[in-house]
């Protein structure tokens, strides 16, 4: 009982927040006249209601959150914010369940970008609007956010960027306090959002659809305004900007601060992830151009570089835009994207699968046991870059891939028990689990989620939740000496 009132102390502000973002999309609404302002009006204020409630009635509470509490918090807090987040879709589209509404809230709050919506280009503004502030709002955590403003409210946030950010990650380059990490990490991303706005602009899209798309591309969300994704638009241009933004978005925020504050492309250069990344993905897009012009797919080599390329970093990224039918393309360059789904963002980016670092951290280490086997007695210390990576680190992040891989079977079987053919469920698993958004077979860029059962629903909301939180928050709570005194 002693973990129940900090938690609903600090959820209760989670809330308040939550409905105060909710209410911009209140007031697109009612300023646009889209028919959608009672169902944001009526989501706002239940939202923002219960979350008084629950703040003002544990005021009284010790509001300091321990290791166990974090945990618990994140969990809470990716699990039960889509139903919130849900309300707008229920109230306003017709004939939409909360299973559903569930899903594309949770698909917004983990930036998948796993849809199951159609008819996206008439729906309301404010509804477009909101899918795609609930990818920004969730692009650097949901809980980062937080804890930069709850040490103002006397709530400690050490504990919860240590449970929403576990294993490798890299916080040298930062300001040393949680607060001022998050607030750093915020100006950066809020800064590259404007940017990206901007230049969507000029480059021809309406403010709405503009605003939406950064907040997409920054987010790696990978939500659009439209069923064509962004092949709606057919152009160059954008896609070359949108291209450009979530390469940036995959790299360490951290270096990102670096490289803005002392006004230098050197915190990239020095980067292993941020180099390991780009040359990975950007050396994948020439090849892919090469498979897919050779195998006649495209006329010539340029046009299916545009294709491959903007595909590729898209699904590399774990954004999830399209703007042609991948699935159609030879099996190799599909399979090869989702395989980079799952290694190449870096740690501190908003991508999720398994992360650069912990993807260098395994190849060294395999390296290291050759070279071991070659020289038992030699002492080979694991390093990265100038750092040298302890056993421990280097058994977590064992752990937490060996934990990836489990939790894609077992789920790729509990899929397939309702009947789901293999790629389908597979690759609709590796799509949530990385939180890339497209798949392959029913759930690839031609289609989207709508054919799922409720119960293949429901799974894949949960293996959106598991990748978001990095598989460890979440599967933690079913570990019966978590819950032992």
């Amino acid at each position: 009982m002693t973990l129940i009132w900090p938690l609903t102390h600090i959820f209760g502000i989670v809330l308040m927040g939550f409905s105060g973002l909710m209410s911009t999309a209140l007031a697109v609404s009612f300023l646009a006249e889209d028919g959608a302002t009672a169902a944001f009006l009526n989501g706002t204020l239940a939202t923002f209601t219960l979350g008084l409630l629950m703040f003002g009635s544990t005021m009284h509470v010790k509001k300091e959150v321990r290791a166990r509490a974090g945990f618990l918090l994140v969990a809470l807090t990716w699990s039960l914010l889509p139903a919130f987040g849900a309300i707008p879709l229920v109230l306003q589209l017709p004939g939409l369940s909360f299973t559903d509404a569930y899903f594309e809230a949770m698909s917004g709050l983990t930036t998948t970008g796993a849809t199951l919506l159609s008819g996206l280009d008439a729906m309301p503004a404010s509804i477009n609007l909101w899918r795609h502030e609930l990818n920004w709002i969730a692009g650097m955590g949901i809980i980062v956010f937080a804890v930069a403003i709850l040490p103002i409210l006397g709530v400690g946030g050490m504990q919860l960027y240590k449970a929403e950010t576990p294993g490798a990650t890299k916080e040298s380059s930062l300001p040393p306090r949680i607060a001022q990490t998050a607030k750093a990490l915020w100006v950066v991303y809020a800064g590259y959002t404007v940017v990206c706005i901007l230049c969507l602009k000029l480059a021809g899209m309406n403010w709405l659809d503009a605003v939406c798309h950064a907040f997409a591309a920054m987010s790696l969300g990978g939500f659009s305004t439209h069923d064509a994704n962004v092949g709606y638009f057919d152009s160059v241009s954008i896609e070359v900007i949108l291209t450009v933004f979530q390469l940036a978005a995959g790299i360490n925020f951290a270096t990102h601060f670096v490289a803005v504050r002392k006004l230098t492309t050197a915190p990239y250069a020095r980067d292993p992830e941020a180099k390991s990344f780009l040359l990975l993905v950007l050396g994948s897009c020439l090849l892919a151009a090469g498979v897919l012009w050779n195998q006649g797919v495209y006329p010539d080599y340029w046009t299916a570089l545009r294709y491959a390329s903007f595909n590729l970093v898209t699904i590399a990224t774990d954004c999830g835009f399209a703007n042609a039918d991948f699935g159609q393309w030879p099996i190799l360059v599909p399979l090869w994207m989702l395989f980079l789904s799952c290694i190449s963002t870096s740690s501190g980016s908003t991508g999720g699968g398994i992360r650069m670092i912990r993807t260098i951290i395994l190849v060294k280490q395999s390296l290291r046991e050759f070279h071991l086997l070659i020289h038992p007695q030699s002492v080979t210390p694991l390093k990265i870059g100038e750092n040298i990576i302890g056993n421990k680190v280097v058994m977590s992040v064992l752990g937490f891939i060996f934990l990836y891989f489990i939790s894609v079977v077992s789920l790729t079987f509990v899929l397939m028990f309702q009947g789901l053919d293999f790629v389908t469920a597979f690759t609709a698993v590796i799509a949530c689990i990385n939180n890339a958004g497209p798949g392959l077979g029913q759930v690839g860029p031609a289609g989207n989620y709508s054919v799922l059962t409720d119960y293949e629903t429901w799974v894949l909301s949960f293996t959106m939740l598991l990748g978001r939180v990095q598989i460890f928050s979440v599967l933690i709570l079913f570990v019966p000496e978590f819950w032992r005194k």
